[in-house]
């Protein structure tokens, strides 16, 4: 296991060093089960949690946190067999887990776009930012996203216009002769 691996080294330097000894396979494997709430030992939980894992290792309480992490690894690492387990992140009870497994839908490209426009009424701000924005790079249906450019909260309303835009410049025949 990467305990050699420094916690205060970035997480793609951290993950890296794991494919390194674990191979590809494995992170992901580990990844998903500290995503579905299963202990994967201090070792990897510091490799993919960093300085921060130690507080958990020391006593602080777990919460929702090695769940993220688990999430967030693979933003770095990656195979198929992950798919399943982001989906399922995408309504996870923790609204931080819900938002990483948005970054990571859209970062992988997954065909998610039913279960990630869900969270476009999430009760979260951030989650309905990061699914307006997710929705961006997988999705090409502008109206779905619209409403959100009237949310109370400005940074849902950024992050549906980042959204907009993102399919816009990839699909300009999405954009209307006065929206261009």
């Amino acid at each position: 296991m990467p305990d050699e691996t420094p916690v205060d080294l970035p997480i793609e330097a951290r993950i890296a060093a794991a494919v390194g000894q674990l191979g590809v396979d494995t992170v992901v494997l580990r990844s998903l089960s500290l995503l579905a709430g299963n202990n994967e030992g201090g070792e990897f939980l510091l490799v993919v949690g960093g300085e921060h894992a130690q507080g958990i290792l020391d006593g602080a309480p777990v919460l929702y946190w090695p769940e993220l992490w688990g999430t967030r690894a693979l933003l770095y690492v990656w195979n198929d067999s992950a798919i399943a387990g982001v989906t399922a992140a995408l309504q996870n009870q923790a609204w931080r887990v819900r938002e990483m497994a948005t970054r990571v839908t859209a970062t992988r490209g997954l065909a998610l776009q039913v279960e990630v426009g869900a969270l476009l009424t999430d009760e979260v701000a951030r989650v309905r930012a990061a699914a307006a924005r997710a929705l961006g790079a997988i999705g090409d249906d502008l109206e779905v996203i619209r409403p959100l450019l009237k949310d109370p909260e400005i940074e849902v309303r950024r992050g549906a216009q980042q959204g907009i835009d993102a399919i816009r410049k990839r699909r300009p025949a999405a954009a209307t002769p006065e929206q261009v």
